[in-house]
């Protein structure tokens, strides 16, 4: 592991008891920054992918193309920062409708909501297995593919969101939500100020916890599988939460020229035992800002 902040800030500000428990928490992730001159790629944002013989670019039926985010090698990923279940080899690609192709006669711009099942052809997850005969894909007509950036690895640690049923617990030792700021225990205030600090960088991420804009995007997943807004603490909806993982989180790039809303990340999300069967079909995307 090349980054442990998250366990040294637990151990420095929370009793050890509740360090231990915190840390159990933790998740290895692979952490994606523009690659140097001498590194392994190992993804890359935008450009144009390579797609097997047969297969269309994705599309969103009587809306337009999807627009191409980036692919994942995943044998090139670091062994230690990959989840269980992720694959050992291949490319996954993810593609997500950003208006950019929009069909002109739409009268209403499109955009894909989490919580309306009607928009989730408007993302897509491929995966190509290794050894696959892949052809230039054919893009579509319309604006030129986002600028190629390719993209290295390091591995580092990643926590839950603190809103999660599962962070609760740990440090509060209940399931109920977090009091009002004055009634959260006094051991518990220097550790909620440092995690703040430390977890508010987002970018590049496979695996491991999310790091969201607005809320666990976890529960966003959650009401919409449950298809109705739960209130905080409803069990039900802190037991579905828990089910999903990130598969992989993209954040604004200047350098790829890719902006989601107001400096948005995307997050797609999927359920473990999906992730191990390779049913990409069932991922879900969240997008924030």
């Amino acid at each position: 592991m090349t980054d442990e902040r998250h366990s040294r800030t637990a151990a420095e500000h929370l009793p050890p008891e509740l360090a231990e428990r915190w840390i159990a928490l933790l998740r290895p992730c692979v952490r994606l920054r523009r690659a140097g001159a001498d590194e392994q790629v190992v993804a890359v944002l935008g450009g144009a992918p390579e797609l097997p013989s047969g297969v269309d670019w994705p599309d969103w039926p009587g809306v337009g193309p999807l627009s191409f985010i980036a692919s994942v090698r995943c044998a090139a990923l670091p062994a230690a920062g990959r989840a269980p279940g992720f694959p050992p080899d291949g490319t996954l690609l993810f593609f997500y409708f950003d208006g950019r192709f929009e069909s002109a006669g739409d009268a209403e711009p499109a955009f894909v909501s989490i919580y309306d099942p009607a928009t989730w052809a408007g993302f897509r997850v491929l995966y190509v297995p290794e050894g696959t005969p892949l052809l230039p894909a054919d893009v579509p007509r319309g604006p030129a593919p986002y600028p190629r950036v390719e993209l290295a690895a390091e591995v580092e640690q990643s926590a839950p969101d603190l809103w999660l049923p599962q962070a609760r617990k740990a440090l509060l030792g209940t399931g109920d939500p977090w009091p009002e700021p004055r009634e959260i225990p006094l051991a518990l205030r220097p550790f909620r100020r440092a995690f703040a600090k430390l977890n508010g960088r987002i970018g590049h991420r496979i695996g491991g916890h999310a790091v969201p804009i607005q809320g666990p995007v976890e529960y966003e997943a959650a009401n919409a599988e449950l298809g109705i807004d739960r209130p905080w603490g409803d069990a039900q909806l802190d037991a579905e939460a828990t089910r999903w993982v990130l598969l992989a989180q993209f954040d604004s790039d200047e350098d790829a020229d890719m902006e989601w809303g107001d400096a948005g990340t995307l997050y797609w999300l999927i359920h473990p035992e999906d992730l191990t069967t390779r049913n990409f079909t069932q991922t879900r995307l969240i997008a924030q800002c």
